[in-house]
């Protein structure tokens, strides 16, 4: 899967990446809202990871979906 295409189910993948990041807010979603660069910066906010680290958790998530 994509970017575009979690852009474009986001409730779905929502539900999902809520499981694998349970830091996260229901605020904090809200504003990622399908975003992939506002994922990257609250999982770096609320998991204290360095840029690339979230950016690696987050492209390893996309590839299993």
């Amino acid at each position: 899967m994509n970017w575009d295409q979690i852009e474009g189910n986001w409730k779905q993948f929502k539900g999902e990446a809520q499981a694998q990041w349970g830091k996260l807010t229901h605020d904090d979603w809200d504003v990622v809202q399908g975003n992939h660069q506002k994922l990257v910066g609250k999982l770096q906010e609320r998991y204290g990871y360095a840029k690339e680290e979230a950016e690696r958790e987050v492209d390893a998530f996309v590839q299993k979906h």
